[in-house]
């Protein structure tokens, strides 16, 4: 089936912003809300809709992904695919809990849900050379994992927990608010449904441990500084058999000794002598991976520029890549031999003679010029016709 448009879902213009954004949503939220349309079949698939088009527009790097390529462009970039109420509940309860009121505003569970593991960040410093070619990344994280001792139940092994007499062992106590049955997590077992006695020395009746873990993280080529990578199922473990949370890898990029990137191009500058800059010559000037040669034209001045196509950074998302732009510094000799002494003056001498004999032949052409004009032809006021004269 062909997806609809995330703006059009949530009935907003493609400028509208974050606080626009989620005041929508929360109307098409109320307006499919599952206790006020029990009857209609096609409210679940509209209210996962509305918050499948929340998720992505709300975060910026997402937004601006669909805005570019569309659906096709979040193929593979982990968007969430809401279940059912209670995921889209879950992912975005501080919503529901600030709109209306209470909880998380559905009915109250035979049992609690587990909690999925939480997603992990990790700041991770690249070269131009990494973002230029892609490479394979080992790192090493830490991150909660389930108590192998107690099987992430948080009990000592050989001893049992208590039902929670609060809840029942429901993990949550229901509440009546106009058309709406409402649960909300038990203040006394906090969701677990029973009461612990004996937690387990391992975790100390948490059900997880912290441990370090090595992460293997593949660089595409085209990475630019501030994006970041998903690696999926790399966060903390969830509770009794829930999903992991992922790992996201956010790239900095390292200052170039000699490059500097503009968006997917290169530039560098390539100091050169007077000689070159005048008579020109062809150089060879380093790439990020090699060497290649490049002319200089005769007459270069300071900041003139030569580009090679292709010797920039690979496009991430499209085929070809950028270009390498030098950039020519002329260098003024500081120290001079004898010998360069006395060329530069004979040179001066033969640029100020050069300069006199050009400005000698302006003026011999203006007088010709105005010798021409003066002599063997009529006034101006003579060649000049009045208006009426005019045949």
């Amino acid at each position: 089936m062909t997806k609809r448009d995330y703006y059009e879902i949530l009935g907003v213009s493609r400028e509208m912003g974050a606080d626009e954004l989620k005041k929508a949503y929360r109307q098409k939220a109320m307006e499919y809300h599952p206790d006020r349309n029990p009857e209609d079949g096609g409210a679940e698939e509209k209210f996962k809709e509305a918050a499948e088009a929340y998720e992505v527009l709300k975060d910026p790097q997402t937004r601006q992904i669909y805005d570019t390529y569309g659906h096709e462009g979040l193929k593979g970039a982990g968007i969430h695919e809401f279940t059912g109420f209670d995921d889209v509940f879950s992912s975005f309860s501080d919503i529901f809990e600030n709109f209306f009121g209470f909880g998380t505003g559905r009915r109250a569970r035979s049992r609690p849900q587990a909690r999925p593991g939480n997603d992990l960040r990790y700041d991770l410093n690249i070269t131009l050379e990494d973002a230029a070619f892609g490479r394979d990344e080992e790192i090493e994280i830490e991150r909660y994992e389930n108590c192998i001792q107690c099987k992430a139940t948080g009990i000592e092994p050989g001893t049992e927990p208590e039902t929670c007499n609060t809840c029942g062992g429901h993990g949550q106590v229901t509440q009546q608010r106009s058309f709406l049955t409402i649960s909300t997590t038990c203040p006394s077992c906090r969701g677990r449904g029973r009461i612990i006695r004996n937690p387990c020395t391992g975790c100390r009746g948490a059900g997880k441990v912290m441990r370090s873990k090595k992460v293997k993280v593949k660089i595409p080529a085209g990475v630019d500084e501030g994006m970041r990578l998903r690696v999926s199922g790399e966060g903390e473990e969830g509770d009794r058999g829930a999903p992991t949370g992922d790992l996201y890898v956010f790239l900095h990029m390292e200052q170039h000794p000699f490059f500097v990137r503009e968006e997917d191009d290169l530039i560098c500058q390539i100091p050169i002598s007077f000689s070159q800059a005048a008579l020109g010559e062809e150089i060879e000037i380093p790439t990020l991976d090699s060497s290649q040669s490049i002319k200089i034209p005769g007459g270069t001045q300071t900041g003139g520029k030569s580009r090679i196509k292709g010797a920039g950074i690979p496009h991430l998302r499209r085929n070809g890549s950028g270009d390498l732009f030098v950039q020519f510094i002329v260098k003024t000799p500081t120290k001079l031999t004898r010998r360069q002494e006395e060329l530069l003056r004979e040179f001066a001498e033969e640029e100020e003679k050069h300069h006199k004999d050009k400005a000698k032949n302006r003026k011999k052409k203006r007088e010709k010029l105005s010798s021409q004009a003066n002599y063997g032809r009529p006034p101006v006021w003579m060649r000049i016709k009045r208006k009426r004269d005019l045949p």
